[in-house]
């Protein structure tokens, strides 16, 4: 059900992502999403990819430190406080949002949003019972 992220350690400095990217190509995984927080000296690069164990094992080959979580991916209805709403689902059940990106399947167009949550299956539930879809991991993945 839980979509694989990619979570990898990358210093911040001109070409890094480049390198790490080009490790990914070259083994014909495809980027689904990607989101990058920083600081001045490293960063955390995450990553939804097709192929998440292939993608693990590139960027470890090419020297980086690495490691694949389990997130959420919930389909969001693509209007004025839909995120407010599945945030206080998250709030009323006690449910602390870690961190939250997006994106949009290009497919049908439809809006995404990454969630890592500290209790996934909880969360999950959560947002099935209130009507918004939780996408399953092989559709993100194209498989």
């Amino acid at each position: 059900m839980f979509a694989k992220q990619l979570s990898v350690f990358i210093e911040n400095k001109k070409g890094h992502l480049a390198a790490l990217t080009n490790a990914i190509k070259n083994k014909d995984i495809d980027v689904r999403a990607i989101s990058v927080f920083d600081t001045n000296e490293f960063g955390i690069l995450r990553l939804v990819v097709d192929d998440p164990e292939a993608a693990l094992a590139a960027v470890r080959a090419a020297g980086y430190a690495a490691k694949l979580s389990d997130v959420l991916a919930a389909e969001i209805a693509d209007k004025p406080g839909a995120l407010n709403e599945m945030f206080s689902l998250f709030d009323e059940a006690d449910i602390n949002i870690e961190y939250i990106y997006s994106f949009v399947m290009r497919a049908d167009v439809r809006p995404l949003v990454i969630l890592k949550v500290d209790r996934l299956e909880d969360a999950a539930k959560l947002l099935q019972d209130h009507g918004i879809r939780i996408v399953e991991a092989d559709e993100i993945y194209g498989k």
